[in-house]
């Protein structure tokens, strides 16, 4: 298997088992992908602390609801993902089969039929989460900063190293954030919990594709919730 295919898929279990985890743990049955809407809980966001800013004040923290990743994937992009074709295990880690030609746009690398490949380079969106106010954990890859060097412009993704050490996630697996106000990022390895409202726009740059965008709202530090 590539070193791709184990990234996605890598990526897709740890962020199911995260789900089911966080789940059990607050007693809340999750909402799955086939269901079409984000995961929510009806406990409120934790009260903000000095790694926390709420920009609009006239959305309460309540009404973000949790949501995974996978909440954001169309079904059958999930399934295509979670079924990699068998060439795959023909191909030798490191050989130039395994190479992406452009990795930084989500490139496909075979045919247009090949229904694996194009989930990795998919815009497929789901419609019920646009204007939703969700909260979701995610790692920051920062475009664009101000004079003192705070973020502007980020994207939002499901793992450490997207987009910069590693291919990017499936476009529908990355969020676009433009953020003037700006955010002190003090490490790359951080992971935060965001909070704002998400729409349904195709955002590409050099970087990646991302085909959701958010309005953020508030951020804080990763922190598992009971």
């Amino acid at each position: 298997m590539s070193k791709l295919s184990i990234v996605i898929i890598t990526s897709l279990f740890l962020l199911a088992c995260e789900q089911s985890k966080n789940s059990n743990a607050s007693n809340q049955a999750g909402v799955a992908a086939e269901n079409k809407k984000p995961t929510t809980v009806t406990a409120p966001l934790n009260e903000p602390s000095e790694q926390t800013r709420i920009e609009k004040p006239n959305i309460p923290a309540s009404a973000f609801m949790k949501a995974d990743w996978l909440d954001l994937l169309p079904e059958d992009d999930l399934n295509a993902l979670l079924n990699p074709p068998s060439y795959l295990d023909d191909i030798v880690d490191g050989s130039a089969e395994d190479q992406l030609s452009n990795p930084l746009k989500n490139e496909l690398t075979n045919g247009e039929d090949d229904r694996y490949q194009q989930a990795l380079a998919s815009i497929n969106v789901k419609a019920i989460v646009d204007n939703a106010p969700i909260k979701i954990p995610a790692f920051i890859v920062p475009l664009e900063f101000d004079d003192e060097q705070n973020v502007t412009q980020f994207f939002m993704v499901p793992f450490f190293g997207a987009c910069l050490h590693l291919p990017p996630p499936p476009p529908n697996q990355t969020i676009f954030v433009n953020y003037p106000q700006g955010l002190k990022l003090e490490s790359l390895y951080d992971a935060y919990w965001i909070s704002g409202v998400i729409k349904t726009s195709l955002v590409e740059n050099d970087t990646a594709t991302a085909a959701y965008s958010m309005e953020m709202h508030a951020f804080e530090l990763y922190t598992e919730e009971p």
